[in-house]
């Protein structure tokens, strides 16, 4: 992409996998330092151009300790990806309690939230930054059967428009990035074991049903992770230099609304 990232240093969250690990191989591509925070780390341990951090950044510690890796190693912190995150179907809305509304919360918004506030403060002092947020289309279509995992996408996408008004002026950007159905490792798992048994197709049958008969996507197919993670890395980049405070929807063209 030639995006002018050589030696900008890049942390992300939850970069071991799917859409993570896509971005930490397309920013590490461009000549970034990428730093890959994660509980397992085993798809980046021999990825050129990447440090991998072995962590739990659902603790309240974890993402604080994860910039300050990224700073011990390279001194600053440049890009911010908050893509730590994940869903998990629901049958009704009344089936979900405290628990699983506060974990789902910390696992795809408050782990953003500690993220960025360990990030910005660095940011700020150099006068430049960008953060980019995974949130999902659910998050701005929701649907019953992921519920809680709407409502936290939802506030990722709040939470960039507040930053973005906020840190503007201090030379901070912040974006949100809303991926559509994605074949991101946990969702071919997902087809493999439980929707193409269901549905008695083979799991490509079953996932191209999906794209073009259920969630009817206009391109007929579903994006793959490195298609998010071109995106981010053009929002990460002085490419992007004048975009701030929106949400880039990756997904297809299922999202029917202007």
């Amino acid at each position: 992409m030639q995006a002018g990232l050589k030696d900008k240093v890049v942390v992300i969250t939850g970069a071991n996998s799917g859409i993570g690990l896509a971005c930490a191989k397309a920013f590490a591509a461009e000549g970034a330092h990428v730093v890959g925070g994660d509980r397992s780390v085993s798809a980046l341990s021999d990825a050129s151009g990447i440090l991998p951090v072995e962590l739990d950044l659902l603790a309240s510690t974890g993402p604080q300790e994860l910039i300050d890796r990224a700073t011990k190693e390279f001194g600053t912190v440049d890009v911010l990806v908050n893509n730590l995150g994940g869903a998990q179907h629901r049958e009704s809305f009344l089936d979900v309690d405290d628990a699983a509304w506060q974990a789902m919360l910390d696992l795809n918004f408050i782990s953003g939230v500690r993220a960025s506030r360990a990030a910005l403060p660095i940011m700020v002092k150099q006068g430049r930054g960008a953060i980019i947020s995974i949130a999902s289309d659910a998050g701005r279509q929701p649907d019953p059967f992921y519920v809680d995992y709407c409502v936290a996408k939802a506030a990722v996408i709040s939470l960039v428009k507040s930053l973005s008004i906020e840190f503007g002026p201090k030379g901070i950007r912040a974006n949100a990035v809303a991926p559509g159905p994605t074949l991101t490792p946990g969702l071919i798992e997902f087809f493999d074991t439980s929707v193409a048994p269901q549905w008695g197709m083979t799991t490509d049958g079953a996932i191209d049903h999906f794209a073009k008969n259920v969630r009817k996507l206009p391109l007929g197919k579903l994006g793959e992770p490195e298609d998010v993670a071109a995106l981010v890395v053009f929002l990460g980049s002085d490419l992007a230099k004048q975009i701030t405070g929106s949400t880039f929807g990756v997904d297809g063209g299922v999202m029917h609304v202007m």
